[in-house]
């Protein structure tokens, strides 16, 4: 009995002693940030609105590639497609090149271009926004270099949808903007995956943070991989307004930083 008790307390020890470690950690990356969690959130989801509505038309090339390596056979792949988009959610494909397996085509990459219309629906976006109604953010870390500053926030979906992401987003410090993600799906998208990892990049273009890079890799049930990229480019911004002036949020940051709520 005496040994289980001396047990007992030492489990008891090191669960606080973890506890502690932990909230130590979480008080240096707040005090090692300009801002808290909270504003970042809330600066983030004000300016992707922001963008959102000075955005009105853009175009662009995109290329999909894909390598599956496994049962039955490997397969590779390539689409070369155009892209149109009207705001406040209308996109139009046109494909402009394609090789390799017909499969990969007609059951991956056509039905990519189907599922991003499919988002694009006001009720969908609206459930998948970046937002605090559909996910719970935690403030990872912040790191800088000669680029800038970056948040790094831990992301956690409210809800299983397939649209959503579990795993972290870089968000850059002046324009509040996504420039990195990655993660996992919210919601297995197929009985047959067994695993996915996510990384996306993105990129400026004329005051607006488009998508650059996706690069995703799945493992299925049967043993199988398969490497899909998207490549980005080409961008052209054919009508937008101008965005909202930093200034208030830049006097914000500033009183923040002396204290000043």
């Amino acid at each position: 009995m005496a040994a289980l008790f001396f047990l007992l307390v030492h489990a008891f020890l090191v669960l606080q002693s973890s506890a502690q470690e932990q909230l130590a950690d979480e008080a240096a990356v707040s005090a090692k940030a300009p801002l808290p969690m909270e504003e970042v959130v809330r600066n983030l989801q004000q300016k992707n609105a922001e963008r959102a509505a000075a955005l009105e038309e853009f175009a662009g090339t995109r290329i999909y590639r894909m390598q599956y390596r496994g049962i039955p056979s490997d397969h590779d792949a390539e689409m070369v497609v155009s892209m149109t988009f009207h705001a406040p959610a209308a996109k139009q494909f046109s494909v402009l090149s394609q090789t390799g397996s017909k499969f990969i085509v007609e059951h991956v990459f056509m039905k990519l271009l189907e599922g991003e219309q499919e988002a694009a629906s006001d009720e969908n976006r609206r459930r998948t926004a970046l937002s605090t109604d559909n996910y719970d953010f935690a403030l990872a870390g912040y790191e800088s270099d000669a680029d800038g500053g970056r948040y790094i926030l831990d992301l956690l979906p409210k809800t299983k949808n397939k649209f959503l992401y579990r795993g972290k987003i870089w968000v850059d410090d002046k324009d509040f903007a996504v420039v990195r993600i990655e993660g996992e799906p919210g919601k297995n998208p197929s009985f047959w995956i067994k695993k996915t990892e996510i990384a996306h990049r993105y990129e400026k273009v004329n005051g607006f943070w488009l998508p650059a890079e996706n690069h995703t890799e799945s493992v299925t049930r049967l043993g199988g991989r398969a490497i899909l990229s998207i490549e980005y480019k080409d961008y052209r911004i054919t009508r937008s307004y101008p965005l909202p002036v930093e200034n208030a949020l830049d006097d914000h940051r500033s009183a923040h930083a002396l204290g000043i709520r």
